[in-house]
């Protein structure tokens, strides 16, 4: 599910930077900036790259237990789903005479996301049937943090924006119990 809602993110960004700046390219892609031997990676030159940097579980309180339903005469409770936070990074991986491109490609990112801040079913019904809605906030972090936070993912500083992403949700629908259904007897009339 993760790996689904943040290339639905990126999906949709690359669809208004193209459609905006008439390019033909995609200019969104999801990548670490390094590749795990400390090399840049090859493929994001000059490319508005998205990147996972944490996950965290919502801590908001949701419903404990979930009652799927009744199913022949028993009461099927199921496990309650889970909801976590990406932490998702978006920067502008632009070098050399670029970089002011690379300027208005994040700054026009920024843009999409504050005039539509809610990804769904709505406004872009290629959205997974599992996931009911995306919800995007900027995450503000102070000097330090954005230091180590950069030192963590290449230990060099590119224009970026660090977004949280709410309701990414998992429901395996594991059934943890099952109980019978109490009935009323019912009267018989006439009957012994």
């Amino acid at each position: 599910m993760i790996d689904i809602a943040i290339r639905h993110i990126a999906d949709e960004l690359n669809i208004h930077l193209k459609r905006n700046f008439e390019i033909d390219e995609d200019i969104v892609v999801v990548s670490n900036i390094l590749e795990q031997d400390g090399s840049v990676a090859s493929h994001i030159n000059n490319k508005i790259v998205v990147s996972l940097v944490n996950i965290q579980k919502d801590t908001m309180p949701y419903q404990q237990q979930s009652v799927a339903g009744v199913r022949n005469m028993r009461t099927v409770v199921s496990s309650p789903p889970v909801f976590f936070n990406l932490y998702l990074m978006f920067a502008s991986y632009f070098s050399g005479n670029n970089y002011q491109e690379g300027l208005k490609f994040i700054s026009n990112s920024i843009s999409y996301f504050q005039g539509q801040p809610v990804l769904d079913h709505s406004n872009t019904p290629n959205l997974d049937k599992g996931i009911e809605k995306l919800i995007l906030d900027v995450e503000n972090l102070n000097t330090s943090d954005l230091s180590n936070l950069w030192g963590v993912l290449s230990g060099k500083y590119l224009p970026s924006i660090l977004y949280r992403v709410r309701m990414v949700t998992y429901d395996s629908g594991a059934v943890v119990k099952q109980s019978h259904v109490a009935t009323r007897p019912e009267p018989t009339v006439g009957g012994n």
